[in-house]
Parts: C-alpha cells; sequence; structure tokens
C-alpha cells in the first residue's frame, strides 16, 4: 500500500514518531503542502493522511488511485466527503482524541482571565510587588467562579467533560445541542436564546457546519451579558470575527478567549489581532504531546482496520 503524508508538521516536531504510521505501507512523508500541490505530491498513491489539506474533487479526479483519506483530525471540513464518496474512497477521521485537552485549554482561558493572571504576572514582572508595602497585591479585581453560569454551545464528548469540571468549581451548566435528549446530570439542556441571555461564560464546543457557520454574530452577541466571557476551542467559522471584535471594542461584552480562527495561521488583518480584552491562543488546546501520540495511534489504527477490509470511524458512510 502505498501512502502519502502531506502535512507532518501539523502533528510532529521530530517530538513523536510517524513510524506507526509509515511503517505499515511504502510511506512518503511531507512536512507541509500547499493545497495547489496537493494531487502532485499524492500522484498515484493509494491512500493520503492530513490535517488540513484539501482533498476536493479534483484531487479525487486527478489522483485514480486514491481509495483511502485518513485525518489527523475529528474535522473533515477540509475534504469533499461527496466526492470521495463517488470516487469510492473511504474518510477516516479520529473522534474523542483530545476530549481531555481540549477541556483543559478551555479552562485555562476561562482561568487566566477570571484570575487575572496574565495581568498580575506583568505587574510583578514590572517590579509592582517588589517591597509593596502589604504582603498581597490584590488591585485588580478577581472573580470566584463557583456560582457563575457557564453555557456550552455543543455538548458532545468535549462539551461533556467541560461541564464535568464546571461542576467541580460550583458553576451552573446549560446546555444547547441538537440532541437535548443526551445532556446528563452536569448541565440542563435549554433553548440558545435563553443560554446566551443567562451565562456568564459561553464556551463552544460544537462542529463547523451550514448551521453553525457564524453563530457568533451580532445578533446573537446582542442576546449576551455585558459581563460575558466568550471561549472558543471548536472551530473559527463558527464566529463572525468583526462582529466579535465590534463587541469587545466597545464594551458590549467582556472579553474573549480564542484558540482558533477563521484563517489560519492569523492572517495581518485578523479582526480579534489587536481588539480589546481578548486572549488568542495559536490552535493549541489539542497539541500536548500525549494528545497527539493517541491521535498518531488511532490514525495508524484506522489504517489497519482499512487494510483489513473493517474500515472504522467513516465519515462518509
Amino acid at each position: 500500500m502505498k501512502i502519502v503524508i502531506l502535512d507532518s508538521e501539523t502533528v510532529s516536531r521530530n517530538d513523536v514518531s510517524l513510524e506507526c504510521i509509515t511503517s505499515l505501507g511504502e510511506c512518503c512523508v511531507y512536512g507541509f503542502t500547499p493545497n495547489d500541490e496537493v494531487a502532485e505530491k499524492i500522484g498515484d498513491a493509494d491512500a493520503v493522511i492530513c490535517n488540513k489539506c484539501l482533498i476536493t474533487e479534483e484531487v479525487f479526479s486527478r489522483c485514480k488511485n486514491l481509495k483511502y483519506v485518513g485525518l489527523f483530525a475529528t474535522g473533515y471540513n477540509n475534504v469533499d466527503t461527496q466526492a470521495a464518496t463517488r470516487h469510492g474512497a473511504v474518510v477516516c477521521n479520529v473522534p474523542a482524541y483530545s476530549t481531555n485537552s481540549v477541556a483543559q485549554h478551555t479552562f485555562a482561558l476561562i482561568l487566566n482571565y477570571f484570575n487575572k493572571i496574565r495581568e498580575y504576572a506583568d505587574e510583578v514582572d514590572g517590579g509592582a510587588w517588589v517591597n509593596y508595602k502589604l504582603f498581597s497585591y490584590f488591585g485588580i479585581p478577581t472573580y470566584e467562579l463557583s456560582g457563575m453560569t457557564l453555557g456550552i454551545i455543543g455538548y458532545g464528548d468535549i462539551g461533556r467533560r467541560v461541564a464535568r469540571i464546571a461542576k467541580a468549581f460550583d458553576m451552573n451548566v446549560l446546555a444547547y445541542t441538537r440532541t437535548p435528549s443526551k445532556v446528563d446530570g452536569n448541565a440542563r439542556a435549554c433553548t440558545l436564546d435563553e443560554l446566551l441571555e443567562s451565562s456568564d461564560v459561553i464556551t463552544l464546543h460544537c462542529p463547523l457546519n451550514e448551521q453553525t457557520k457564524e453563530l457568533i454574530n451580532k445578533d446573537t452577541i446582542a442576546k449576551m451579558k455585558k459581563s460575558v466571557y466568550l471561549v472558543n476551542t471548536s472551530r473559527g467559522g463558527v464566529i463572525n470575527e468583526a462582529d466579535l471584535a465590534d463587541a469587545l471594542n466597545s464594551g458590549r461584552i467582556a472579553g474573549a478567549g480564542i484558540d482558533v480562527l477563521t484563517l489560519e495561521p492569523m492572517q495581518e488583518n485578523c479582526a480579534l489581532r489587536s481588539c480589546k480584552n481578548c486572549t488568542i491562543t495559536p490552535h493549541i488546546a489539542w497539541a500536548p504531546r500525549q494528545t497527539r501520540e493517541r491521535l498518531l495511534k488511532i490514525v495508524a489504527q484506522n489504517i489497519k482496520c482499512y487494510i483489513d477490509g473493517k474500515p472504522q470511524n467513516v465519515v462518509n458512510k
């Protein structure tokens, strides 16, 4: 089996091994591939493994042997799954591998905001605590999460894990999901409007699709509390970034913690780049070493199952 990996640097910078995949066939590894070179790099390969490279109708048409697309990700909006089906190709993703790490990063952003970690660290670095007259320097207000309401949009594996953590902080938890019957005892299912109007913190854990594209926009933001803190560790396209930037700069909402953008890497003219009260991390919620090692093992297992004629985690059934 001939395998091409198009963008290995998205999962490994020589700190985790790709051998579990490269040992499965004749494998050609590219660290990065521009989208206009995808078909050329795949060539006559039977399988391609990628993270964010676009696998389009044109790619399937030019790469006649391509029958397997494996993703280094849960999301698969970069693959034309209908074209894959038409060309007899199987597309397999990796669900639930980053549940713990993304939930952890979600609360890192929340705690950084409410405990003012960055602000206090900057004060100490600037000498404000050196020889201060009192033992405790607490001029910047901080807040307990206990008693606050956390609104979770999307209640899959990550949303449920975030709810469990929130309950440990004695938060009240609301969940908006297309399957409210699956909301467990750690949250209460509600409408989107109720969540927007009632939440002190709103965190996004939904996939990017036609129903969720720019779900957060000037109209939905207008329903939020002015004191709300918005977190996005899902997909950048769930937010209209210009509308969010306007809301932050005008004080319509209090702050945001963002790990994902509509266009990645960040563009120089990104609306959120220099707006007020916005903490941005560079799409790292999923990236702890243990998480990436888990991801690679599942990618390899997906390929093995396909070779054995029993594909798993197929998204274009």
